[in-house]
């Protein structure tokens, strides 16, 4: 039993760094998908997780290249050419397991996979492309498994399904003010909803704390996404529309191992698929001048995170782990989706077999780069503004709580 204790108090701690970590992932992603609760070897457990993610994204010599809408916050030329672009944000989660019988676990999470939070704000010289943007996104999963014994240890095949709303609305700078009877602010709102599946294997030699798994989740296509622009501050009108986006799948191969006794070693491999998000038009029933259409450039390839750590026991109740993650950025020449480097480290406590306490942070680079004009299929993106930026900090900090009964 204290052997078994063990090694549930390094894979604790393993799986409170790898949260960590994953929340400063590519794309929209924010804290992914999760089903490492499904593998817990109780009968019965329930697990909450909430992650803080503090990315510090600067933006440097931005300069307003389109005149056409006036240049910078006011028309004029007003507004800072260095600006902090990100905002801090909380991932949670929670979930449930059951074991049914010998042979079949099932769970229940509930998540925020996808998300996205740039606030600029209005006094910059890049308030033409963007005064705010924010996108948010509920998970409602169930995934279940069975498995058989084979060799020294069983094969486990996965099976779920997952409901998600997203939703967000992005702000920008139209005309300058005064040109217009308000403040030449217009507005996009989009909400959809959709459904998806995931499918997967693994194979589990309890008596080594060893695990290969590799799991497939299904884009999510959210044929329904709708909303409105809100053009009331440049005297014009508020009027609906739609159009259609789909969340991206993805493909992940997890490794861990007991290497010596106290000791475990841990990798993975994820690729998402963010680059079927390139050009997001959203338009009227309608197109008229006074209604016109309005899109989200966001140009984005696909997504590789590639994590390898260490896990160790201390003692009966403690463990540790450090990892080191590399996630290839999704920006294309918009934006400031660069590769992203991560040193993660987490305790773990087990007081009893029933609890585990989690305790994980991370800190890492974000690498430089720039934004600016960008051809894709023949037509230029990113005209509005180009900035640049340096090495930035982003740090995160987890804690969680699972209880076994």
């Amino acid at each position: 039993m204290a052997q078994n204790r063990l090694k549930k108090s390094i894979l604790a701690a393993v799986a409170g760094v790898l949260v960590a970590s994953a929340a400063q992932a590519g794309g929209l992603e924010r804290s992914g998908y999760n089903i490492d609760l499904l593998f817990d070897p109780s009968d019965y457990a329930a697990e909450a997780t909430a992650t803080y993610v503090n990315p510090q994204r600067d933006l440097k010599n931005v300069t307003d290249i389109n005149p056409a809408n006036g240049i910078g916050s006011n028309g004029l030329g007003g507004g800072s050419t260095s600006v902090r672009d990100t905002e801090g944000y909380w991932a949670p989660r929670v979930g449930v397991k059951a074991g049914l019988g010998d042979s079949i676990d099932c769970m229940a999470d509930y998540s925020q996979p996808w998300g996205a939070h740039a606030n600029p704000g209005r006094n910059w010289m890049g308030a033409n492309d963007n005064i705010e943007t924010k996108v948010e996104s509920d998970n409602y999963a169930a995934t279940c498994s069975y498995k058989w014994d084979m060799g020294p240890g069983f094969v486990r095949l996965i099976g779920g399904a997952f409901y998600q709303e997203v939703g967000g609305f992005k702000e920008r700078l139209v005309a300058p003010d005064f040109a217009v009877p308000g403040n030449g602010i217009g507005r996009l709102d989009l909400e959809g909803t959709g459904w998806g599946w995931r499918t997967g294997v693994a194979y589990e030699i309890p008596e080594y704390a060893m695990r290969a798994s590799l799991v497939y989740n299904s884009a999510v296509d959210l044929d329904d996404l709708s909303g409105s622009i809100d053009l009331r501050q440049l005297g014009l009108t508020k009027y609906e529309v739609s159009g259609s986006a789909s969340m991206p799948d993805s493909l992940e191969l997890k490794v861990q191992s007991g290497i010596a006794p106290g000791w475990l070693a841990f990798g993975s491999v994820k690729w998402t698929d963010w680059s079927q998000l390139q050009v997001l038009n959203f338009c009227p029933a309608t197109v008229t001048l006074a209604t016109p259409c309005t899109s989200l450039d966001l140009l984005y390839r696909d997504g590789w995170t590639v994590t390898g750590g260490i896990g160790h026991k201390f003692n009966d109740q403690w463990s540790g782990a450090v990892s080191l993650a590399w996630d290839r950025g999704t920006s294309t020449g918009i934006g400031t989706q660069t590769d992203t480097w991560t040193l993660g480290t987490a305790v773990s406590y087990t007081p009893t077999q029933n609890i585990e306490l989690r305790l994980a942070g991370v800190v890492g680079i974000m690498t430089s780069g720039e934004s600016g004009p960008t051809t894709y299929q023949g037509q230029v993106y990113g005209d509005e503004v180009t900035y640049d930026f340096d090495n930035d900090f982003v740090g995160a900090i987890s804690t969680s709580l699972k209880v076994r009964f």
